[in-house]
């Protein structure tokens, strides 16, 4: 699960040119922009991630004026996005232990207090309605798809030393993932499955191109257990299209045999037979850490527009052949954002 609001320690501090009461304070591979003298190097902060929804409490009303959201799907609150004061971005949002009462000063570096203080991850109405009529959770072989960010681990960047690696576009859509179990064929979205009911746009466009029979069909003719295949659905309608699709179209990232992820060439071999269209790959090398050995370096490298046009969200990197990263309990994997998409696209 992702760590939204976390304890963290000050790594750096640097001034902000022609700004008198405010400073550029590092936490992990990010940087915030905080008031100036309000923290020193070493320092134990919480870090609140970008895309946190922080509850309405008298901590948080500095952010109503820039910061404040209330939907349907999910009340109240404010939200954490990026932000730029001065010419400097700030990605996220520090504050002291001792604003918290609730908090004990000894927390561990690390510590995970996202539903201590009741912080929750922003989710839009076009990813929560893409989906159809839920009819439970994820089924056990279709794992979430948040893949953990560079800035928030920046050692994952070394894990990637002497391994051949590859970078592939971050598609700006909604995910959902097809697959076949012992229970039958499943459509999901990033968190529920969905039932086919005619309100489903992303079960819409698998029945048209057929694709639960090209799976039964491959699992059959291959003698597998269970198929799950991952992407990226974008559209008309979906996250503002800024993929400026003139249709609905899937972007494949991930493809799971008998519960374990497959590596590139494989996905794309099964992509073709099934005819399914993957993610692009923008890329292929190794020892990515030689060649990109910052967080700084890796976000140049995500910067870039999408073929018709708009600003790209970002790039996704794994080794070819998955490898497991203790570091986040998983396969190797990392997304990079780019920050010229967030402060353009951000609500």
């Amino acid at each position: 699960m992702r760590k939204l609001a976390s304890i963290q320690v000050i790594n750096g501090i640097e001034p902000i040119e022609g700004a008198d009461r405010i400073e550029l304070c590092h936490v992990l591979g990010w940087q915030c922009v905080a008031n100036r003298g309000e923290f020193k190097q070493g320092d134990k902060c919480i870090y609140f991630e970008i895309d946190s929804f922080l509850p309405i409490k008298p901590q948080f009303e500095f952010l109503r004026t820039k910061s404040y959201k209330k939907t349907e799907l999910m009340g109240e609150g404010f939200k954490i996005r990026t932000m730029k004061f001065r010419g400097q971005i700030s990605q996220g949002l520090i504050q002291p232990l001792t604003a918290f009462p609730e908090l004990s000063a000894n927390l561990e570096t690390g510590t995970d207090v996202t539903e201590i203080l009741d912080v929750k991850e922003w989710e839009i109405e076009e990813r929560a309605t893409t989906g159809g009529t839920i009819v439970g959770d994820l089924p056990q072989d279709v794992p979430h798809t948040d893949e953990t960010r560079v800035q928030a681990c920046p050692e994952l960047i070394q894990e990637f030393a002497g391994l051949e690696y590859y970078i592939s576009t971050k598609m700006d859509g909604s995910s959902h993932s097809i697959s076949i179990d012992q229970n039958g064929f499943h459509v999901t979205g990033h968190n529920y499955e969905y039932k086919d009911d005619g309100t489903s746009d992303f079960f819409k466009l698998a029945k048209e191109r057929g694709y639960e029979t090209k799976m039964r069909n491959y699992i059959e003719n291959n003698q597998l257990q269970t198929l799950t295949i991952q992407g990226e659905f974008c559209a008309p309608g979906i996250q503002k299209n800024r993929l400026r699709l003139a249709k609905p179209e899937w972007f494949v990232f991930t493809v799971r045999i008998d519960g374990k992820r497959v590596g590139l060439s494989k996905m794309q071999e099964i992509c073709t037979e099934l005819g399914l269209t993957t993610v692009p790959i923008e890329e292929v090398g190794t020892d990515l850490p030689s060649k990109y050995p910052t967080v700084e370096a890796l976000l140049a490298r995500s910067d870039g527009e999408y073929p018709n046009g708009g600003k790209k969200e970002g790039i996704v990197i794994r080794p070819t052949e998955p490898v497991f990263s203790a570091l986040i309990s998983a396969s190797l994997s990392m997304k990079v954002v780019n920050n010229n998409y967030l402060l353009k696209n951000e609500d």
